[in-house]
């Protein structure tokens, strides 16, 4: 045997936003092991700019690490069939309240391959029209925007923590304004 197998999957949990499942795999050398694993239906996320060339990041209360974090607007998919573009375009109206036709494909990052397989789609949106905000009923948002270097900066500095947005921001950064 040269592979893992999967010989079982049992769900623990299922909740609003995740499944838990305890996995059962044998090792290539042989071996039976457990392993836990979280199901999640894939999500989006979006860089706003601005036409002045700044960013748009939402700050919010999260209640996992018990904090505020500012990140670029994310969310889940309504479904594992949804298009991450239609979900991406959806979270920057409802989290920003700015709408846009003009919404191109980043990056795909996988935020914690240890343990879950999801992926989230990142997209940059421009032309940026004004709109409202449709904040969920748990939600509670305060829209913020910065220069792309300051952005870098305060993740170079471990002011800005979240992975999706980390990972963006420096994306698009070394895409479109190193050198240009």
């Amino acid at each position: 045997m040269e592979e893992f197998v999967r010989y079982d999957r049992e769900l623990k949990y299922k909740g609003k936003i995740i499944d838990i499942y305890k996995d059962y795999i044998t090792t290539p050398e042989g071996k039976n092991v457990e392993w836990d694993f979280i199901g999640h239906k894939g999500a989006a996320a979006v860089i706003p700019v601005l036409d002045d060339g700044s960013v748009i990041l939402v700050k919010q209360w999260r209640n996992s690490i018990d904090r505020f974090t500012l990140e670029i607007p994310a969310g889940g998919r309504d479904g594992i069939n949804e298009d991450t573009k239609t979900c991406a375009a959806r979270e920057l109206e409802e989290e920003t309240g700015y709408k846009s036709d003009d919404i191109e494909f980043l990056q795909t990052i996988v935020p914690v391959a240890a343990y879950s397989q999801e992926t989230i789609d990142i997209y940059v949106a421009r032309n940026l029209v004004t709109t409202k905000q449709n904040l969920d009923p748990d939600e509670f948002i305060n829209v913020k925007r910065y220069k792309v270097k300051d952005l870098v900066d305060m993740i170079l500095n471990n002011e800005i923590q979240d992975s999706k947005t980390a990972a963006s921001i420096m994306a698009y950064y070394v895409k479109y304004c190193v050198n240009k």
